[in-house]
Formats: C-alpha cells, structure tokens, sequence
C-alpha cells in the first residue's frame, strides 16, 4: 500500500476509457481532481479529458505498476475490468469500489446468491454449466425463463428467452454453450432502478428511482420521477443502501428492480459504477452521479442527491446523433455528446435529458 497522502487533490486512476470514464473524469476536474485513463482501446472518448493516459491491456502487470505509480486512487468506469488486475492494483493502493464489489457483480450467480443472502427478493435462479445442466433447471423453474451467460454480458448480449417449444441446445447454443444462470421468468410491469452513493466514510444517500425502457437489450429511456408509489420508491432506496453496506462500498451503485404487478420489487442485477439510468442526473440534480462517486472515491463529502427537475433522459443511439444540431435548439433539452468518431448502429452516441417542471410532492 503507498504510504503517500492522497491530500487535498488526489490524482485520480480511471479504468476504462468509455464515455463513463469521460464524464467522471470531467465532473473530477470541476472539484480539482486530476485523472488519468489506463484503457486498451485506442481513441478512447476519455482519452480527450484526462491528464495523461496510459494505452495497455488490464493484464499488463507492468503497465498496471507504472499506472500505480504516476496516481494516488484508482476507481473504474465498467464493471468488467478484470478481478485480477483490481487486487493487483488494491495491493499498491486505494481502489474504490474494492475488488470485492467487482468478483460479485461480474457473475451472475454470484450476484444472485449475494442479493438473496443480503435478504432482497430476485428471481428463481440455476446455475448452468452444460446442456444436461440446462435442461433440469427448466423442469424445476418452468418455461418462459432467461438463460444468461454468467460473465460479460451487457445492453441484452449473452442472452435468450426460452419459452414453451423452444429448443434448449439452440438458446444454448446462441449464448456460446458458456456458463450460465437460468432466471425464471419475471411478469414485471416496469423496470426502475435506483442510484446510491456512499462515502469513504459510510455516509450514504440516494437519488429517486427512475422508470427505465429498454430495446432491443439496450436502455432506450430513463424517466423520474417513476409511477410508483412512494413507499415503493423507499423500499427501492432501502434495498440499494443494504447492498452498498453489505459491500463495505464506496462509489456510486446501480441496482436494477423489476416491479411486478403485485406491487413488489425484484433485483434484477447490479453495476458497481455509475450507470447509463442515471445520466440525467448531471442535469436534473444539485450533485450528479458522477461528481458524487468522485467525491465519494476521493474521500470528500458526498453531494446533494435532490433533483430540482423531473426529467426523461434519452440514450442517442446510432443514427439518433445525426439528430444533434435540432436537440441542441429545444428549449429544456441537455446534450451530451461522447465525441465518439465511429457511429455504427446499436453504439451510445451520446444522451439527452428534457427536463420538465418539478412534479408536486
């Protein structure tokens, strides 16, 4: 562990050079926080904000030791940054969230486990490992149900709906015969989730549950306030706040919930990073979910969490950037290109949030 004082201006370590990374990056600068970027990706979004940047594989131990080296905290942007390299870089110094928050969020199993034994409700689940595998858990939990890959699946990639006629070793099959966890099917009438921050200092708070629509896998819209009642908007915060104690976490912490038509809410998964369905807050709040999780990794107070706005964010995706120069006219419209050079379909170009006239109550 370094012995340096990360002081009054920590230089911050980013993994993952994405327009996550990008938008910590820039809400860091504002509280006078410098960053530096270790990525593999060439041209990466956050590349163009950042002091410095370190290009490298996450398995580079050398690269991961100079990067250690030149910075005082390192925090990421992606969920998916190898376990590996978190612990080898938490041997050197501070990493927040700590590499225990990433080993449970990176397989689905293990996410699933953790959330039921924190107490929360998710769905019937099965691991699966082989096709045999497969073909008991549908007989105990029943067709319609999700078979998902364990690891590294994102926007609905690594996934398949298996429904009554449907072949097992063909949905095996499309997910790559991985391992996997089969879901028994959720009857949800509407997706939420729900943004918590904590500090270094086990302070925690959070945003108002935002109802979310996905696509094609990929969150298309993120609305708040939500339609539900405020008793379940407490009961979503609750079930954030307990898994981020349960984790000894500091950062910000996306939880996703189903809402079922009993009024009851479901875990679906949990991203230790700030999130695509909280994007709105850089423009509907006081505090952001990014300046917080900046604020919370480099040790200082935790920001506000209202909002002063009610809000619809809207991913722009593809083509729907090409519609950038009309969004930047709208009165109450917030745009937030990526300066991503390559638009193809299905890529987050960028977002806008609409903001609307606070809501009474």
């Amino acid at each position: 562990m370094s012995e340096r004082s990360a002081g009054p201006q920590p230089i911050v370590g980013i993994l993952g050079g994405g327009q996550l990374g990008r938008m910590l990056a820039m809400a860091g600068a504002r509280l006078g926080l410098r960053c530096q970027v270790l990525a593999p990706e060439p041209e990466s979004p956050a590349f163009d904000v950042v002091r410095r940047v370190t290009q490298a594989d996450y398995s580079d131990e050398v690269a991961l030791a100079r990067f250690a080296e030149d910075v005082d905290i390192v925090t990421y942007e992606f969920e998916n940054v190898p376990d590996k390299a978190a612990r080898f870089l938490s041997s050197r110094l501070i990493v927040r969230p700590g590499p225990r928050a990433l080993a449970v969020s990176q397989d689905r199993v293990i996410e699933k486990t953790f959330a039921r034994d924190c107490g929360l409700s998710v769905p019937d689940f099965a691991p699966v490992d082989d096709l045999d595998g497969l073909e008991r858990a549908l007989a105990r939990l029943g067709r319609p149900a999700v078979l998902k890959t364990r690891r590294f699946g994102y926007d609905g990639k690594g996934q398949a709906v298996i429904r009554e006629g449907d072949d097992a070793a063909s949905a095996f099959s499309s997910i790559g015969r991985q391992p996997a966890i089969l879901e028994a099917f959720v009857p949800f009438v509407r997706e939420i989730s729900v943004i918590v921050v904590r500090g270094a200092d086990g302070e925690i708070r959070h945003y108002d549950p935002v109802e979310n629509v996905h696509s094609g896998g990929i969150l298309r819209t993120s609305t708040v306030p939500a339609r539900i009642t405020p008793e379940l908007a407490a009961e979503a915060a609750r079930m954030g706040e307990t898994l981020a104690e349960k984790l000894d976490y500091v950062g910000v912490l996306a939880v996703e919930l189903f809402v079922t038509a009993d009024g009851r809410l479901m875990v679906n998964e949990m991203a230790p990073r700030v999130h695509n369905s909280g994007h709105w807050t850089e423009a509907a709040c006081h505090c952001s979910q990014f300046e917080n999780h900046m604020r919370a990794v480099a040790g200082l107070p935790l920001g506000s969490t209202k909002r002063h706005s009610d809000a619809v964010m809207q991913n722009l995706i593809g083509a729907d950037v090409e519609a950038w120069s009309d969004i930047a006219a709208e009165e109450g419209a917030v745009l937030h290109l990526y300066g991503k050079r390559d638009q193809r379909e299905g890529r987050k170009m960028g977002h806008v949030t609409r903001l609307l006239p606070l809501s009474p109550g």
